[in-house]
């Protein structure tokens, strides 16, 4: 691919905490405008990823590309292009909402004007308001603004809609959207796997320190070869009813709460397993059936859900 369609590139970054290699020489990079996500289970390594592209880590070995320049590592030049929404933000208790955003203004050589910043996170109504009595919505969109106060190239959400209600979390894919509609590129992690779905226009998946798939949603969830899952509670499955089915249903997967069938005849599939239930006397309570998606590719490829 042209290094001018590059936002981000990595080529076999390491990094090492002691004996723990947490980020073992992996490569990969970020089309300019384009949603990005990098997926991965608790120790991943992807937190350490993104922090060495944020410039709040420096890595032990590799190489990386920022808009097609190498650098030694994100400093303050680069920092000057990208936005950062963190895990967690702590802001001042009694500032106000527009008079947060003049303050972030003033670190940048070159940024927006705050009025513009909050009629883009629909925070007009809320300029006078202190941050503390803000929603929890109304804070990450806040958060969001921060972070593009300066006009950034790339911004780097992680984790952006944790603890929202389902309401306040599609708001903020909307502005996500947006972003990208405005051009700019956006490198997301997330615990939500209908985020992702929905969001990213190319997926990495990464675990204990390596990559281990790439593609779009689309391409990831067809190259699983899966037509229909059969979901059901786990609750009153014995171990010995458990392992009976996994003879009968090679593809199925059991969480902490359900269990998973992967089947390619759904009807001769639905009916045999109502039959087998009806014999061995096991109820099958919550039954749902579904087409597969990113969650399954996830667990398919590390055997462990999002949150593990």
């Amino acid at each position: 691919m042209a290094e001018n369609t590059k936002a981000v590139e990595i080529i076999d970054l390491e990094k090492s905490y002691g004996s723990l290699k947490a980020v073992a020489g992996i490569s990969f990079y970020v089309k300019k405008g384009q949603i990005f996500t990098l997926l991965g289970p608790n120790g991943a390594g992807k937190t350490t990823t993104i922090e060495i592209l944020e410039g709040l880590k420096e890595k032990d070995g590799g190489e990386i590309k920022f808009f097609g320049e190498t650098v030694a590592k994100i400093s303050k030049k680069e920092k000057e292009e990208i936005g950062v929404l963190l895990q967690k933000n702590n802001y001042i208790e009694k500032i106000k909402v527009k008079e947060i955003l003049k303050m972030f203004s003033s670190f940048y050589k070159n940024s927006l004007s705050t009025s513009d910043i909050i009629k883009k996170i629909s925070l007009e109504d809320k300029k006078d308001s202190f941050v503390e009595n803000l929603s929890g919505g109304q804070q990450q969109r806040l958060s969001i603004g921060l972070a593009l106060i300066n006009d950034p190239k790339i911004l780097y959400l992680d984790e952006p809609t944790t603890g929202l209600d389902p309401q306040a979390r599609r708001k903020l894919w909307g502005l996500i959207k947006d972003l990208k509609k405005a051009g700019k590129t956006v490198f997301l992690t997330t615990h939500y796997m209908e985020e992702a779905e929905r969001l990213s226009d190319y997926v990495y998946i990464m675990d204990q320190g390596k990559i281990i798939a790439d593609g779009s949603p689309e391409k990831l969830i067809e190259d699983l070869g899966k037509e229909n899952v059969i979901v059901f509670a786990k609750t009153g499955f014995t171990d010995s009813a458990i392992e009976e089915l996994q003879e009968t249903y090679p593809e199925l997967k059991i969480t902490e709460s359900e269990i998973s069938i992967y089947v390619k005849d759904l009807s001769s599939s639905l009916t045999e397993l109502i039959k087998w239930a009806g014999e061995k006397e096991v109820e099958i309570d919550n039954l749902k059936i579904r087409r597969p998606n990113l969650e399954d590719v996830f667990i398919e490829l590390t055997g462990k859900g999002l949150r593990d």
